[in-house]
């Protein structure tokens, strides 16, 4: 079977940076709904027309991916408003009550990237924002969608992948 909309594909791959150091590997294979909102725009695009055993080579510029890095995304707040047990990588929907930095996006997912006694420093750019990124994808099966995953435009719940395009959080440890 052909890679068109609407259908499921299996994928492994390799992601690597610009200058192809490792960030994220995917040995064992894993579905994704093609035509939907489980997959970047341009990895549908390359997908588009192969069939399982095929293997792709991608290069995605940041506006292709992630978006740019943008720096407004960073805020500090009050160390007091988050959970005593607060570690770098952790990852919240959302500011907290009591937040003071205005303009911030409410459906964001903050990462903590720094903790102070006084205050902690919360990222709410994707962790791959503003990089280039290489992708070796193999597909590994191809099968027709179900009609509650077309329903849904993906597979399973909410799309939390490196290659998603979906809103749900995403963070270090979730790439895939």
């Amino acid at each position: 079977m052909l890679i068109s909309a609407p259908c499921v594909v299996s994928l492994t791959w390799t992601l690597t940076d610009g200058q192809n150091r490792p960030i994220d590997a995917l040995a064992e294979p894993l579905e994704f709904f093609y035509g939907g909102d489980d997959l970047l725009a341009k990895v549908e695009e390359a997908l588009a027309g192969h069939a399982e055993g095929d293997e792709l080579q991608l290069h995605l510029e940041p506006e292709q991916a992630f978006g740019d890095y943008r720096a407004e995304l960073v805020c500090f707040e009050d160390r007091q408003l988050f959970p005593e047990q607060l570690e770098t990588g952790m990852a919240f929907e959302g500011l907290p009550a009591g937040h003071k930095t205005p303009g911030m996006p409410g459906d964001a997912v903050y990462i903590v990237t720094e903790i102070y006694p006084s205050h902690v420093v919360l990222d709410g750019n994707h962790p791959l924002a503003g990089m280039s990124l290489r992708l070796d994808l193999k597909v590994r099966a191809v099968r027709e969608a179900t009609e509650d995953e077309a329903a849904a435009r993906s597979v399973g719940g909410s799309p939390v992948t490196v290659l998603g395009s979906g809103t749900a959080p995403a963070g270090p440890s979730r790439l895939h």
